[in-house]
């Protein structure tokens, strides 16, 4: 049995210069807000709506990075989806840029149109670069 991956997006992130909580029981915990967000592809397409936006993030000691993502975008024919994402990325030889991500996507919606993001999975690959651009692309797993 195979999985199927089905394009559903492209994005285009800027995050926020890094809030370093500090140190805690979880790992460092660093918050990054999204100053905007750009969903291109036939099946999503849209923009960041709102300012509620942010990756708290934490840096274990072990360079493990785990990504507890939120935001809300409102589609280019109106619908408003709510997106959570969780993920890791590798931070055992430090900050070095590019960064890879590996993120899995869920959806929220209450608009009919897009009712089907409610039942699937998504996975997303990403490239963080030093200026804090953040390009993904995410499909969804069948």
């Amino acid at each position: 049995m195979a999985i199927e991956l089905v394009p559903l997006c492209t994005i285009r992130i800027q995050l926020k210069p890094p809030i370093d909580v500090g140190t805690g029981p979880a790992g460092t915990r660093m918050i990054l807000e999204v100053a905007s967000a750009e969903f291109t592809g036939d099946r999503l397409a849209g923009e960041l709506l709102g300012a509620a936006a942010a990756d708290w993030s934490v840096l274990s000691g072990d360079g493990t990075g785990t990504i507890d993502a939120r935001l809300t975008v409102r589609t280019a024919d109106g619908a408003t989806v709510f997106i959570q994402y969780n993920g890791r990325l590798d931070v055992s030889r430090g900050l070095q840029f590019p960064l890879t991500v590996y993120v899995t996507p869920r959806f929220e919606t209450g608009d009919e149109r897009y009712a089907w993001l409610n039942r699937i999975q998504a996975i997303g690959k990403g490239i963080l670069s030093a200026d804090l651009s953040l390009d993904y692309e995410w499909y969804e797993a069948r």
